[in-house]
C-alpha cells in the first residue's frame, strides 16, 4: 500500500513537474513579448483643444476624441466611487486581479454554459488599463494572460490612484467622448464637479457599453442600468439610501454639448483660427494636441459686429423684394412633422421657421417649426401665429422686380409654403424675413496691436461658411485712394496740393481709357483734401500718373494690400483684388501714427502642459520683473515695429480723411461722440460698396456684394450701403469707452489755406480749412496745378476763391497758374 501510495505519488509529482514545465514554457512564450508597461509613465492621449475668447470665455472645441484630461486630485471622490462600485469594488485591496472576483464569474459562466448568455467579466480596474493601453481586444485565452501579467507589474510599478487617474482618462464613454471630464460635458454639459449623483451613476454605467445605454435609443435600459450603480454605490457606503432612492427617480436629464463653437456668433472666427492652427501646426496638433488658444475676439463687438452687418444685408435685400419660399411642403396632415424636417438657420436663433396654413388678403396664418428634443424627435406640441399684411409688405415686388399680380399678402404666400418669420413684441405677431443673396464681410481691429476684435464673414455661417472677410478677393474701388494720396504725401505733396479734375484720356497698348467721376462731371482744380473728400477718380488717375506708379505700388505692398501690385495706372482706383482684412490692416497703420502691425485672431497658445508656444504681442520690456524698487526708471515696453510710414503723414491722411466723414461721400452718416476719420469705395457698376474708417482706438470696415459679382444697382454706394453699417456698429463698439482724439505729431504746422486753391487764406476769408504742413512745407505761393489742364479755366473762376491766386499762366504739363 505505501509502495503503492509512493508509485502515485511519483507519477502525480512527476504530473506536476510537467504541468510546471509546460505552465513555464506555456508563459515564456506569452510573456516574450510582451508590450513594456513603463510607457504608461509617458501617458499622452488626444486631448480636446479649446478656442477662447479675449475675457476667456469657451469659444469652440475640436477633438477626435473628446477628452480633458485631469489629475486623479481634480476627480471628486463621488466621482471615483461610482466607478469603483461599478467595475471593480475591490479595487483598492487586490494586487491586479480580484481572486474572488474571477471565481465567481467563472462559477456565474459554468452556470449559464449553453444558454447563449454572454459571458461575464471578472477584469478589474488594472486588468482594463492594462487592455486599454497595451493589448489588443481579442476574446482569447493569451490575451487574458497577458492581461493579468502586466496587471501585476502595473500594480507593482504604479500607485492605486495613479492607475485609477489612467482608467478614468481613458476610457470611451460614447457619443465620441473620451475620459470622464469629457463624458461630463458631452453628456451634461457640467464639470465633473457639478455631477449630481444620478449624473455619476450614468456615466459610470458608460463603459460597460455606451451603445446598450443610449440616452435616447435605449433610454430604458440607460436608467436600469444606471439605477443599477446607484443600488452598488448604497450597498458600498458611498451613498445613503435616502440619497440613492432620491437619485433613482430622477430622469436621465441628458444634454449633449454642441461641438464646433460655442460662443454665439463666434462661428466664422473660430473656423477662421482652426484653418490658421492647422496651417501652422498641423491636423494632429489641433483635434489630438490639447492646445488652449486664447484669441483677441470681444464676444460683445463680435454680436455688434454681427447685428449690424445682418441688419444691412437685409435692409438692402427686402428693398429688391421676395425670393419665394424656402421650400413647400403637404400640409393635409401633421404639418409639424414635415416641417420639423426642413433644416433651419442654427446661427440665427432669432428667426423660427413656419408653414403658411392660409392666407388672404390680410395676412397670414402660419405653423411654427415645433422644438425638438436633443435626440432629434419633434416635441408634440404645436404653436401658430400671424403675419400681417404690414409686417411682409416688403415682399410684395419679386426679387426680379416686377410687382405681383395682387398686392397682398395672398399673392405673395400659399398654403405649404415654408417661410421664415421672426417674433414681434406682440404676441403671436411674426414679421416676414428671408436669408439674403447680397453678402459682405466685416472686421474691427485694435490699430496699435493688430488683435482682430470681431470679425463677421457673411450673413450666417449656417447659410455659407466661405469667410467673406478674410477669403472674399474684392477690389477695394475708392476705399484704396487713401493710400495713394499718402505715398503722395510722403514724396513731397501736401493736402493742399492743387491736382486738376477733369477729362483725361490714358493709351496704353493701343487701347484708350477714360476713367470718370462717380457720376460724372468735374470741378476743375482742387486741392488733394477736396480730391479725397468727395472721392474724384480723375484727380487721383493725374496725382497717380505725375508721381509714377511705381511709388504707388510699393506703398500697397509696404501696407499689406497686395503681395505684388501691376504699377498700372487703374490699380490707383482700387481695380486690384484683396480681403476685407488686408484692408483693415492697412488702415490701422494710418490710425497709429505709421506703425506696421501684423493682424492676428490669436493672442496665445499653450500646450497641454500649459507651456506657451506662441504669443502675438512681441514686444519686450527688460525691466518689468524687478523684485524690488531701488529707484530705478519706470520699466518701459520696446516697440520694434518698423516705421512704415511718416507719422507726420499718418496724421495728414488722417485730417483729410476726417473730412470725407465731415463734408465728404460719408457726410451726415456717421454720428460718434469722438472723432471719425474714413473712405468709402465704390466699384464699377457697383458691384462692390466699401467703407473703411476709424477712431483713434479702432478700426472697422466692410464691404458689401454678390458672391458672384453683379451690380447691386445704380446708387448703391459704399456712402449709402457700408456706411450706416460702419455707424451702427460703432455706436455699439465705442459704448462705455472714453472718447480719445488724433494726436498732432510734434513739429507739425497748422495753417489757415483757401478749399479750392490751397493758397494761404488771409484773414477773414470765407471757405477755408486749418490745414496741417510738415516742417519745411506750406501753402503755394502761386496757384499751380498737377496733371495740366485739358481745357481753358477764366481766371476770374479762380480768383474768385481767393485774391492771392494772382497768376492765371498755362504751362507745360503741370498747368502752373
Amino acid at each position: 500500500m505505501i509502495r503503492l501510495i509512493g508509485y502515485f505519488f511519483g507519477i502525480g509529482a512527476f504530473l506536476l513537474l510537467g504541468v510546471a514545465a509546460a505552465a513555464a514554457l506555456y508563459l515564456g512564450v506569452v510573456t516574450k513579448d510582451l508590450p513594456d508597461y513603463e510607457v504608461l509613465a509617458k501617458y499622452s492621449p488626444p486631448v480636446t483643444t479649446r478656442f477662447h475668447a479675449g475675457n476667456g470665455a469657451l469659444m469652440a472645441e475640436y477633438a477626435r476624441e473628446r477628452r480633458l484630461y485631469l489629475p486623479i486630485q481634480a476627480i471628486p471622490d463621488r466621482v471615483k466611487a461610482a466607478f469603483i462600485s461599478a467595475e471593480d469594488k475591490n479595487f483598492y485591496q487586490h494586487p491586479g486581479v480580484d481572486i474572488t472576483g474571477l471565481a465567481r464569474a467563472i462559477a456565474v459562466n459554468l452556470q449559464n454554459f449553453g444558454s447563449g448568455r454572454r459571458p461575464v467579466g471578472a477584469s478589474t480596474i488594472t486588468q482594463q488599463v492594462a487592455k486599454n493601453f497595451l493589448l489588443s481586444s481579442d476574446q482569447t485565452i493569451d490575451r487574458k494572460v497577458k492581461e493579468a501579467i502586466l496587471s501585476f507589474r502595473i500594480e507593482q510599478a504604479y500607485s492605486k490612484d495613479r492607475i485609477l487617474e489612467l482608467y478614468l482618462n481613458e476610457i470611451f464613454f460614447g457619443l465620441n467622448s473620451y475620459g470622464i471630464a469629457g463624458a461630463a460635458l458631452t453628456y451634461f454639459d457640467k464639470s465633473v464637479t457639478e455631477l449630481t449623483i444620478a449624473e455619476t451613476a450614468y456615466l459610470a454605467a458608460l463603459p460597460k457599453g455606451p451603445a446598450n445605454y443610449h440616452p435616447f435609443r435605449k433610454a430604458d435600459a440607460a436608467i436600469e442600468r444606471r439605477n443599477w450603480v446607484i443600488d452598488r454605490m448604497v450597498e458600498n457606503g458611498y451613498v445613503s439610501k435616502t440619497d440613492g432612492e432620491d437619485a433613482k427617480k430622477q430622469p436621465l436629464g441628458v444634454n449633449p454639448r454642441r461641438g464646433g463653437a460655442h460662443l454665439f456668433a463666434s462661428d466664422f472666427f473660430a473656423e477662421e483660427v482652426r484653418r490658421q492652427i492647422i496651417q501652422k501646426y498641423g491636423d494632429n496638433a489641433l483635434y489630438e494636441g490639447g492646445l488652449s488658444v486664447r484669441t483677441s475676439l470681444d464676444p460683445r463687438m463680435q454680436i455688434a459686429a454681427r447685428k449690424a452687418l445682418q441688419d444691412g444685408l437685409l435692409s438692402y435685400d427686402e428693398r429688391r423684394g421676395f425670393h419665394g419660399p424656402v421650400k413647400s411642403i403637404e400640409i393635409g396632415g401633421d404639418w409639424g412633422e414635415p416641417l420639423g424636417k426642413v433644416v433651419a438657420l442654427a446661427d440665427v436663433p432669432e428667426w423660427k421657421l413656419a408653414v403658411v396654413l392660409s392666407a388672404d388678403g390680410q395676412g397670414v396664418e402660419i405653423g411654427i417649426q415645433p422644438d425638438k428634443e436633443a435626440s432629434g424627435k419633434i416635441i408634440a406640441e404645436r404653436v401658430t401665429g400671424h403675419i400681417s399684411a404690414k409686417n411682409m409688405q416688403w415682399a410684395y415686388r419679386s426679387a426680379g422686380g416686377e410687382r405681383k399680380s395682387a398686392k397682398s399678402p395672398e399673392g405673395v404666400l400659399g398654403p405649404g409654403d415654408v417661410v421664415y418669420v421672426e417674433p414681434l413684441a406682440e404676441k403671436g405677431e411674426y414679421r416676414l424675413r428671408q436669408p439674403p443673396k447680397v453678402q459682405g464681410g466685416l472686421v474691427a481691429m485694435d490699430p496699435q496691436t493688430g488683435r482682430v476684435l470681431a470679425m463677421v464673414g457673411g450673413f450666417s455661417y449656417g447659410q455659407s461658411e466661405f469667410n467673406r472677410a478674410t477669403q472674399a478677393m474684392r477690389q477695394p474701388g475708392s476705399s484704396f485712394k487713401p493710400f495713394v494720396y499718402a505715398a503722395a504725401l510722403d514724396n513731397g505733396y501736401t493736402p493742399a496740393s492743387v491736382i486738376l479734375d477733369a477729362p483725361i484720356e490714358i493709351v496704353a497698348g493701343g487701347q484708350v481709357w477714360r476713367p470718370e467721376n462717380y457720376g460724372g462731371g468735374s470741378a476743375g482744380p482742387s486741392t488733394l483734401r477736396l480730391g479725397i473728400e468727395k472721392s474724384r477718380n480723375l484727380m487721383t488717375v493725374r496725382l497717380a500718373n505725375d508721381m509714377g506708379m511705381n511709388i504707388v505700388a510699393e506703398y500697397a505692398e509696404r501696407f499689406g494690400i497686395y503681395d505684388k501690385m501691376p504699377p498700372l495706372l487703374a490699380m490707383s482706383l482700387g481695380s486690384g483684388e484683396t480681403t476685407v482684412l488686408r484692408m483693415v490692416s492697412a488702415y490701422s497703420v494710418l490710425a497709429n501714427g505709421g506703425k506696421q502691425i501684423k493682424p492676428s485672431l490669436i493672442d496665445r497658445i499653450q500646450d497641454r502642459y500649459g507651456k506657451t508656444i506662441f504669443r502675438h504681442e512681441d514686444r519686450t520690456c527688460d525691466n518689468c520683473n524687478a523684485g524690488d524698487w531701488a529707484e530705478q526708471e519706470e520699466p518701459v515696453l520696446t516697440d520694434n515695429r518698423e516705421q512704415v510710414l511718416d507719422p507726420m503723414t499718418s496724421y495728414q491722411i488722417t485730417s483729410m480723411m476726417e473730412g470725407v466723414v465731415l463734408r465728404g461721400t460719408a457726410a451726415g452718416k456717421i454720428k460718434l461722440d469722438r472723432p471719425v476719420a474714413g473712405k468709402t469705395g465704390t466699384t464699377n457698376d457697383e458691384k462692390d460698396a466699401w467703407f473703411v474708417g476709424y477712431t483713434p482706438d479702432l478700426v472697422a470696415g466692410l464691404y458689401l456684394g454678390f458672391d458672384n459679382p453683379a451690380p447691386l444697382g445704380r446708387g448703391a454706394t459704399g456712402g449709402s450701403l457700408a456706411v450706416p453699417i460702419f455707424n451702427n456698429f460703432m455706436q455699439e463698439a465705442v459704448k462705455g469707452s472714453r472718447p480719445g482724439k488724433f494726436v498732432v505729431p510734434e513739429g507739425m504746422n497748422m495753417i489757415a489755406v483757401n478749399r479750392k486753391t490751397g493758397m494761404a487764406a488771409y484773414e477773414g476769408e470765407p471757405d477755408t480749412i486749418i490745414e496741417a504742413f510738415k516742417p519745411g512745407t506750406g501753402p503755394a505761393d502761386t496757384f499751380s496745378v498737377i496733371g495740366g489742364l485739358d481745357q481753358y479755366v477764366p481766371p476770374e473762376e479762380i480768383l474768385k476763391n481767393s485774391p492771392q491766386a494772382n497768376q492765371a499762366v498755362t504751362s507745360g504739363s503741370n498747368g502752373l497758374f
